[in-house]
């Protein structure tokens, strides 16, 4: 049983990696159109683009018509509220990731926003913490082994239903759900399904947020995989690089053209 199961996997493993060698983008020869080729650093590029066709598929199909039926069915207000609650429940990660990269000011305010809006805002309905000054902050582990020195996150990686991101921040995403304390609390108590429902509504939310712009984009893009691709680089980088808590914005959009006017 044992060799079977070795045998199993080194097939399952060369047959990964014969379809990940595949996938990849052959380098072009031209001076020019290499140096473009290196700098989108997206060498899984034909994979990544029928990853990136099948979640616009899977989208126009399903997900942005659940995200227009939820914003007509629920009020802005009622939904404002449930963002409120979504970040409530995520400051525990990031004040983890905030201890981890020693940013002891962030992670006190972090934790300050957290008490705040747990108690004085009803469990995060109402973002109390913000009118009586603190700040939102960020903290992820993909930001984090950023701060440890792990500067190049790799290549470009478009995920089923996740979308874009790199290997580093691939990784951190799931040690972010390993060390989320709700998922070990929700456990305990017998919610088996709270963090999938957390999920989904935070991505329904986000999904009707990010229409309006993404809809934009779309239409004015010759090419929309390489210019969402360009938008994600963009933001992550000023996500990387500004980790001070004056110059983060609270509610950072991916889809946001971080250089376009406010």
């Amino acid at each position: 049983m044992a060799v079977t199961w070795r045998i199993l996997r080194r097939t399952c493993l060369a047959v990964a990696t014969a379809l990940i060698v595949a996938a990849c983008a052959t380098p072009p020869t031209d001076p020019a159109a290499r140096a473009a080729f290196d700098e989108a650093n997206d060498p899984l590029e034909p994979m990544n683009r029928h990853v990136f066709e099948f979640n616009r598929v899977l989208d126009g199909l399903l997900f942005k018509n659940v995200a227009e039926f939820y914003r007509i069915v629920v009020p802005e207000a009622i939904r404002t509220s449930i963002r409120h609650v979504m970040t409530n429940l995520n400051e525990p990660v990031v004040f983890i990731n905030n201890v981890l990269q020693a940013k002891v000011e962030r992670g006190g305010t972090t934790a300050g926003r957290f008490l705040v809006n747990s108690t004085a805002g009803v469990a995060g309905i109402f973002d109390v913490a913000t009118r009586v000054g603190l700040k939102e902050q960020t903290g992820d582990f993909g930001q984090t082994l950023y701060s440890w020195g792990v500067e190049n996150g790799g290549p470009y990686l478009v995920l089923p239903i996740l979308g874009p991101t790199n290997p580093r921040d691939g990784i951190g995403r799931g040690v972010d759900s390993y060390i989320d304390p709700w998922r070990y609390v929700s456990r305990d108590v017998g919610i088996s399904h709270f963090m999938w429902t957390r999920f989904v509504v935070d991505g329904i939310d986000k999904r009707v947020r990010a229409g309006p712009e993404l809809d934009e984009i779309e239409k004015s893009s010759i090419d929309f995989y390489a210019s969402l691709r360009s938008l994600f680089r963009q933001n992550r980088a000023k996500e990387l690089d500004n980790i001070t808590p004056e110059t983060i914005a609270p509610d950072q959009d991916l889809y946001r053209d971080p250089n376009a006017p406010q």
